[in-house]
């Protein structure tokens, strides 16, 4: 058994790859084509007319006795946060690079999530059709930009150098003149990109459909097979819809086993009498398996679609999440950017809208659509703007909504300018009583929120410094500008509780009262986005792109030059650069290339970024802010 994804820079040839693997197996007569709509894992309508993968999909095949899940994943980099959560499902990849262009931007932050992410792979060169492709030149750029440890699978010297260099043994028998056998270098070779010591590289073109066998035996022969662990453990990776069953999920499970009509405890908030966290139980009305078969049940290793657990959302984790072989977080290969507010252009289905906004929401935690009754409308967090055009077919088709954008805005964070403690007294109105003193200070500029707590349970009970623990990303939300507040130091200096007059979740509601006391008294540092851009043009457009970077508040950090173009990477505001991606496409007429990433936050003048619009009630607005949190309480929404 082998769970694998194919990752590469869009349109190098990453769906046309799987389609010929598939071909191959025996699990299609005939490969679909991306451009006519008909590839077989681009199941979405809208992935269909558009010819890209918008959406992680999986399929199951066989090859030489071994049952290959394989996921097919987007490459554009708006789509990074699906790319992202197929990484939740993998035991090894491929990365596929295009031999034409050579080791794009992209590929390589592609090849460094792979390595943060612990996940052997194996490196295709595609596209060796193509006129003027270099198989040594590609390899050396390969060499210098992602890794030395790439190992060219037809160089049998490579291979044996290695080999012998990475076993005492095998050297030793080496030296002594023993022939060392090709199925012992093999072995070793297996060993050693299991450990990701090595990177296997092979060739071909998936166009052609040539290098596909030879390809499939290294998936067979050099990534590892799953590991089981010993209870329960798995995550829902992305979603499904069927017209039966309705909506389901991706699961992989890395331990124990799921069954049909099994129930799944699920925890759906807090109760608002005792505290304590509710747990609810739903039962799995139905189990498929990657290769769309029905089962009784999922073992370790394996990946399927379960469903009847309703509107659970991605990154679910079953069982012990501990044993999770990777940190089920979104955001960690990329964060949106950008902020766009949504409405229908029939007024009349605003409800329709926020509903749909939900279900989406919950197929894709980073677009935390969130409804702001104030301004009557839906906002949404994106990567860029082709998500927003994806977002705009998907609302039509699928839900029947025409809606319209406004324009989109980047969104800051911000932080305290200095130490501040914050205070609040809730005694009133009765029965409440919840008493906090928080000292706020800056920390680091990346290194986000960290709690600690001196008070002793004397004072304030654990369980309710517990409440105020966890209630403290909420409080943080939004800062006194209104943005996500971080890189802040918080300690518990101060405080009480009552032994009559607590009510179970007092410190719940008074927690965001005391912390935007101390962000008032502190200052607000306004915190924008910083992009590391990285490009590569021909050697004449060197001077406009650097030319470009002055302009948009950016800095060089790097250049570097062959015969033929030059590297160039920059530092630039995100709020700047934009809109830069369609001119710079312009000005190289697609001679060149530009991928970006979050780099962090920096400090931004007051007059050069923009606050934002509070969402709900100011948490200094004592009365109307106690109101409504203890209705929101009451109704378990809070």
């Amino acid at each position: 058994m082998r769970n694998i994804g194919i990752f590469a820079h869009v349109d190098a040839g990453k769906t046309t790859l799987s389609e010929q693997l598939l071909v191959h197996s025996g699990k299609l007569r005939s490969a679909g084509s991306v451009d006519r709509g008909t590839a077989f894992t681009d199941d979405l309508p809208v992935e269909r007319r558009r010819g890209i993968s918008v959406r992680a999909s999986c399929v199951a095949f066989t090859w030489k006795n071994t049952e290959i899940r394989l996921i097919d994943t987007p490459g554009h980099t708006d789509f990074s946060a699906e790319i992202e959560r197929s990484f939740w499902a993998l035991d090894a990849a491929i990365l596929l690079v295009d031999a034409a262009k050579g080791v794009e931007p992209q590929t390589q932050a592609l090849f460094r999530a792979l390595r943060e992410q612990g996940l052997p792979f194996l490196i295709f060169l595609n596209k060796m059709d193509r006129d003027g492709v270099n198989l040594n030149r590609t390899l050396k750029e390969i060499e210098n930009r992602l890794t030395d440890s790439a190992l060219p699978l037809w160089d049998s010297e490579k291979m044996l150098e290695t080999a012998v260099s990475s076993d005492d043994q095998l050297l030793e028998r080496y030296l002594d003149g023993e022939d060392i056998s090709d199925a012992e270098i093999r072995n070793i070779i297996s060993v050693l990109t299991s450990k990701e010591q090595v990177y296997p590289v092979l060739y071909g073109s998936a166009l052609h459909d040539e290098g596909i066998e030879t390809l499939l035996n290294a998936i067979v022969e050099f990534l590892p097979p799953p590991k089981s662990e010993p209870e329960l453990c798995g995550v829902a990776f992305s979603t499904a819809r069927d017209v039966r069953m309705g909506r389901g999920l991706w699961v992989r499970l890395f331990g124990g086993s799921l069954e049909n009509r099994m129930a799944i405890e699920i925890e759906e908030g807090i109760d608002p009498m005792t505290g304590e966290t509710r747990k609810t139980q739903r039962k799995i009305t139905r189990l498929r398996g990657a290769n769309g078969q029905d089962l009784e049940s999922l073992r370790a290793g394996d990946v399927g679609i379960v469903f009847g657990l309703g509107d659970l959302p991605i990154g679910f984790v079953f069982g012990n999440a501990e044993l999770l072989p990777r940190k089920v977080s979104p955001g960690l290969l990329r964060e949106p950017l950008i902020t766009a507010s949504v409405f229908p252009k029939d007024k009349e289905k605003l409800e329709e809208l926020r509903t749909a906004c939900a279900e989406l929401s919950s197929e894709d935690p980073l677009l935390s659509a969130q409804y702001l009754p104030e301004l009557s409308q839906v906002q949404i967090r994106v990567m860029g703007k082709v998500q927003l055009e994806i977002l705009e077919e998907i609302f039509s088709t699928r839900f029947n909504l025409e809606v319209s954008f406004g324009d989109p805005k980047i969104i800051y964070r911000e932080t305290i300018r200095e130490k501040a403690r914050g205070f609040v007294a809730y005694t009133m109105p009765k029965p409440c009583w919840a008493i906090l003193e928080f000292e706020i200070e800056p920390a680091e500029r990346g290194s986000g929120v960290s709690y600690s707590s001196i008070v002793a349970p004397r004072d304030i009970l654990l369980r309710y410094q517990h409440q105020v623990e966890s209630a403290i990303p909420r409080a943080l939300s939004q800062g006194r500008l209104g943005w996500q507040a971080t890189d802040l130091k918080i300690t518990l200096v101060g405080g009480g509780h009552h032994l009559i007059h607590t009510h179970p979740l007092d410190f719940v509601v008074a927690t965001p009262m005391a912390i935007q006391d101390g962000l008032k008294n502190g200052g607000s540092v306004l915190l924008e986005p910083i992009l590391e851009c990285r490009f590569i043009v021909p050697l004449e457009l060197v001077g406009r792109v650097m030319s470009d970077v002055l302009t948009m508040r950016g800095e060089m950090v790097s250049t570097s030059s062959d015969e033929e173009s030059a590297s160039l990477t920059a530092l630039i505001p995100a709020a700047t650069s934009l809109d830069y991606p369609t001119s710079f496409a312009s000005f190289t007429s697609g001679r060149g290339s530009m991928n970006t990433r979050l780099f962090g936050y920096r400090e931004c003048p007051a007059e050069l970024g923009e606050t934002a619009p509070r969402r709900g009630v100011d948490p200094l607005d004592r009365s109307k802010y106690i109101l409504a949190a203890r209705s929101a309480l009451d109704g378990n929404i809070y």
